[in-house]
């Protein structure tokens, strides 16, 4: 017979699913290095984000400043806020092949104006793949009193993160992507300072709470009604299965992986580099030719059974590897084949 559990008993629940929260925001805030009370968790990096940008007290001609790689939802997402409040977001190119980091530094922070409030940027890009130096760029910008916005979706586990050392004073990342947990498991960030900006993109519970706990950023983004938690309460777990495995290991064993297979496939094709090697991770962006890239990337998958983005980016076509503790040289050896066949047909 089904159990009846009255209104007390929920808010009993409720408050004690906060105590777990609390534990996996503990876990996570020691891996990536910060406070516990300065990371919540969302369902993925871009609604982190959102938060964020939608708590931006934005006037016309602010200008946000951002490089050509950055992911497209995101892209979307500034241009959608840009409308509604006149500001401008500038996309300064980065001219490829990336040489070195303070070719890249240069090239960006010529976008800086007297106008400039913020800069968005990715840690490890989604499309390119490459690895940015943000801290350096957090550096530049407190100096110039620039707010900082960082992209980490791919960065956790792929490379160490350190968000004290970086100093951003907002960044999201993904743990559903290289740290393994349950899909639907990202968080945002946010510095001591900037917190009592911050808004719910959904007005709910926590808004003027009964019973407000000792953080107003904790009490707006998490207590959303009947949102489910339960991927959330993996964090501990996650993290205790990636340093009982000694990941920090598998991590450095497939990055030097990743740059035998980018060598590999460089020199099958006879394609250029997009970057040395400093600016990769687990990860790596090869220039190739496509005519439909959603649609070959399905006829791929269905004729060689090889899950391998195929992408549009700046006018041209790519396609990306990403390399993790189950691939082996077989699988490369097997893709370059593929793509061989493939290009006959």
């Amino acid at each position: 017979m089904a159990r009846n559990i009255g209104k007390g008993a929920c808010k009993h629940l409720a408050f004690d699913v906060f105590e777990h929260l609390e534990k996996s925001r503990e876990a996570l805030s020691s891996y990536v290095k910060c406070s516990k009370d300065d990371v919540v968790f969302f369902p993925n990096p871009s609604t982190a984000l959102n938060t964020v940008l939608r708590s931006l007290d934005l006037k016309k001609g602010d200008e946000i400043l951002m490089t050509n790689h950055e992911y497209g939802a995101m892209d979307r997402a500034w241009s959608f806020l840009c409308k509604k409040t006149g500001a401008k977001y500038i996309t300064q190119s980065i001219t490829l092949p990336l040489l070195s980091e303070e070719e890249f530094i240069e090239e960006f922070t010529k976008g800086i104006t007297q106008r400039t409030k913020i800069i968005f940027l990715s840690h490890i890009t989604s499309s390119t793949a490459l690895i940015f130096p943000v801290k350096k760029i957090c550096q530049i910008a407190r100096e110039r009193n620039i707010i900082t916005i960082i992209d980490g979706a791919h960065a956790p586990t792929q490379i160490q993160l350190d968000i004290n050392d970086i100093n951003p004073d907002f960044y999201a990342g993904a743990c559903h992507k290289w740290m393994c947990s349950p899909k639907g498991v990202a968080f945002l960030y946010v510095k001591r300072s900037f917190q009592d900006m911050i808004e719910p993109l959904v007005v709910s519970w926590g808004y003027e709470a009964e019973k407000p706990g000792h953080s107003q950023f904790l009490d707006y983004l998490e207590w959303q009604g009947t949102n489910d938690m339960s991927a959330y309460l993996t964090i501990p777990d996650t993290i205790h299965f990636l340093k009982k495995y000694n990941w920090d290991i598998i991590t450095r064993e497939c990055h030097k992986f990743n740059i035998w297979a980018r060598n590999e496939i460089l020199r099958e094709f006879d394609i250029e580099e997009l970057c040395i090697e400093i600016f990769l991770g687990q990860m790596t962006t090869f220039e190739f030719q496509f005519k439909d890239v959603l649609n070959n990337q399905i006829e791929f998958y269905r004729k060689y059974n090889i899950q391998v983005p195929f992408l549009k980016w700046n006018n041209k076509t790519y396609f990306r590897i990403s390399i993790q503790a189950y691939n082996n040289k077989d699988d490369i050896y097997k893709l370059i084949a593929s793509l061989k066949d493939y290009t006959k047909s």
